[in-house]
């Protein structure tokens, strides 16, 4: 079981606080706990959520020295944090422990100099005040999240939980951090690369067939999708279904479908023992030599690669 230290900095956003607890106690590998989540401050006690209400936290810093990963979510105060708080990150990140932040809980691993001269996020509307406080970190506001090995960050809130499965999905693979999404009832893992928000504003008609459309796309990812076979199944025009699409996800109808069938060939890939040839045709990519292309050029790593870097299951399934 590993150990995950939420650090609360008064005053809290309680949805981020509560959040890695949801998700992390979510994670069951073997029909056991994967995590241990503790949540703690710098003064144990009564502490402030900026929500109207008080919220009282049992544990202190020695928390953070026990666990593997250390989180700091969001807080209402960015600037003069306890230096308590700001020595415990560094011994943490100095002892190779594995930090993290959610939404504007980027402010408080700056100051303790953990994103110095990485790459770095918090929630788009705090940007700007983000670099003039800290021009040495190269601050990316347009995606969920960015790992950076043992420093990772999030952008707001929601997005908070994508970072929580993508630790879960390091930790122990695809197929428990998926089920912990499913239990926690949040969107499967996302890529930490995808846009923080949409622009377009959702479409005002009330009944849209895109999500029936998108759930029966999933059923049929091992076999080829065309604009036209998605739009009849809306029961809509190719150019309707593309701009409504868009309005939805961020993203057109083929980039949904290819993110669709990577992350089934990264789950097939970390659980099964299937040949890649095998995992390419399940997922829709037809051929190994797709399947290679778009993973070196998405994920970075060939299947076989990554395989081995992710695999949490003996091959030969």
């Amino acid at each position: 079981m590993l150990k995950i230290a939420v650090v609360a900095v008064p005053p809290v956003k309680p949805f981020d606080l509560s959040m890695p607890s949801t998700m992390f106690e979510s994670a069951v590998v073997g029909g056991e706990p994967g995590y241990a989540v503790t949540v703690c401050t710098a003064e144990p006690g009564v502490i402030a959520s900026g929500a109207g209400f008080d919220l009282v936290v049992r544990n202190g810093l020695e928390a953070v020295a026990e666990a593997d990963t250390v989180i700091v979510p969001s807080t209402g105060s960015r600037y003069g944090t306890d230096e308590h708080v700001l020595e415990a990150l560094r011994d943490a990140a100095a002892s190779g422990k594995r930090v993290a932040s959610i939404c504007s809980g980027a402010f408080v691993l700056a100051q303790a100099g953990l994103l110095d001269g990485r790459t770095a996020t918090t929630h788009w509307g705090l940007a700007e005040e983000f670099r003039r406080a800290h021009p040495g970190v190269d601050l990316d506001p347009d995606v969920l999240f960015v790992d950076e090995g043992p420093v990772l960050t999030g952008a707001g809130s929601a997005a908070g939980i994508d970072l929580c499965l993508h630790l879960i999905r390091t930790d122990y693979g695809a197929a428990v951090a998926n089920s912990a999404a499913r239990a926690a009832v949040v969107t499967p893992v996302r890529q930490g690369g995808q846009a923080q928000f949409v622009e377009t504003p959702l479409p005002p008609e009330t009944g849209s067939p895109l999500g029936e459309t998108r759930a029966w796309a999933l059923r049929h990812l091992d076999r080829a999708i065309s604009l036209e076979e998605l739009a009849r199944h809306a029961k809509v025009s190719p150019r309707t279904l593309t701009r409504r699409f868009t309005a939805e996800t961020g993203v057109t109808p083929f980039q949904w479908l290819l993110q669709q069938r990577l992350h089934r060939a990264r789950e097939l890939l970390e659980s099964t023992g299937f040949t890649v040839d095998q995992v390419a045709r399940r997922s829709g990519f037809g051929t190994a030599e797709s399947l290679r292309q778009h993973m070196a050029r998405h994920v970075g790593l060939t299947p076989s690669a990554y395989r081995s870097a992710f695999t949490r299951t003996p091959a030969g399934r």
